[in-house]
């Protein structure tokens, strides 16, 4: 399972999915661990992360990034610099 990454998004896909509309995530620099039960896709507002999959694959997503997890992937977060995302559950 891979992360999807489209840096930078693009304004026609914001207006396409109506991304702006989505629910707001935000956090202060944490680390924690997380479990998708379903398909998140989200756009980074603000700050940085960096997310390690129980594979080893190291991804690092900021500010711009059009970011989709696949349904079942497992992975540690560390939110580098203060984090805002719209993000999407499910198909």
């Amino acid at each position: 399972m891979k992360v999807l990454i489209k840096s930078p998004c693009s304004a026609s896909i914001i207006i396409q999915y109506g991304i702006k509309n989505w629910p707001i995530w935000e956090s202060e620099p944490i680390n924690f661990s997380w479990n998708y039960s379903e398909k998140e896709i989200c756009l980074i507002i603000e700050g940085e992360a960096k997310i390690k999959t129980k594979a080893g694959e190291i991804y690092l997503i900021k500010s711009g990034d059009l970011v989709e997890f696949p349904k079942g992937i497992s992975c540690e977060w560390q939110i580098i610099k203060s984090f805002k995302k719209h993000f999407r559950l499910g198909e």
